[in-house]
Parts: structure tokens; C-alpha cells; sequence
């Protein structure tokens, strides 16, 4: 359920930033989530069908690009990828003294717009 306000906070950005740039209407939006962000893809797009509905970003496409959860071992530098849940220990090391450094990511990188008022 928490998808829905993290939506309507993409919609609002996007539609912002489409009316600054005098857009048409939004084709497209980039978001980029981290694999530790417990945001759901499908969640989102659900919420995005509906709360678009009668704005510029009507019809817009979304597309996701999951970054994957990463962390660093403070004993040996050695980093590597992670799933939840987290290892508590470094694969190269075992050392517990391990810290996420990635995977905690959600943006949206990217908004493509339709400015072309020939039609």
C-alpha cells in the first residue's frame, strides 16, 4: 500500500516538471529502484494507471530499472551484490563488519515529453 503515495509523488514530479518544460503531454517516465527499496513494479504501474487518468502523463509509459543491493566488507574492502535478506557476513572474509552501500535507491531519472505543438 505504500506504493501509492511513493506514485502519486512520481506524478506530481513528472507533471511539474512536463508543465516547466510547456509539454503536451509526458511519453514516458525512468525510474530507477534499488533492490532494498521494497518497492513493487507492479504496484506502481497499477497506482500510475489510475492516478494519471485526465493528466498529462495519461498513457505515459514507465520503465523501471532495478539496481541491485550491494555492501562492503569494512575488514577487507572486498564488495559484493546482496538479496534480502542481507548476509551477515562478507562471502570473502566472513567478517560481520559488513555495510550496505547500494540497493536503497528510488528516483525518477528520466521524463520523456512530447513538445511539438504542430499538431
Amino acid at each position: 500500500m505504500h506504493e501509492l503515495p511513493i506514485t502519486q509523488g512520481i506524478l506530481d514530479t513528472a507533471v511539474a516538471a512536463a508543465q516547466q518544460a510547456d509539454a503536451r503531454r509526458i511519453l514516458a517516465i525512468d525510474l530507477v529502484i534499488g533492490g532494498l527499496s521494497g518497492v513493487v513494479d507492479d504496484s506502481v504501474q497499477f497506482y500510475f494507471d489510475i492516478l494519471s487518468q485526465n493528466t498529462l502523463a495519461e498513457g505515459a509509459t514507465l520503465r523501471f530499472r532495478r539496481v541491485p543491493a550491494s555492501a562492503a566488507c569494512l575488514d577487507c574492502g572486498f564488495t559484493f551484490e546482496t538479496t534480502p535478506p542481507l548476509s551477515p557476513a562478507c562471502p570473502a572474509c566472513q567478517s560481520a563488519l559488513v555495510r550496505v552501500e547500494g540497493g536503497r535507491e528510488f528516483f525518477v531519472e528520466s521524463i520523456e515529453i512530447d513538445d511539438d505543438d504542430s499538431s
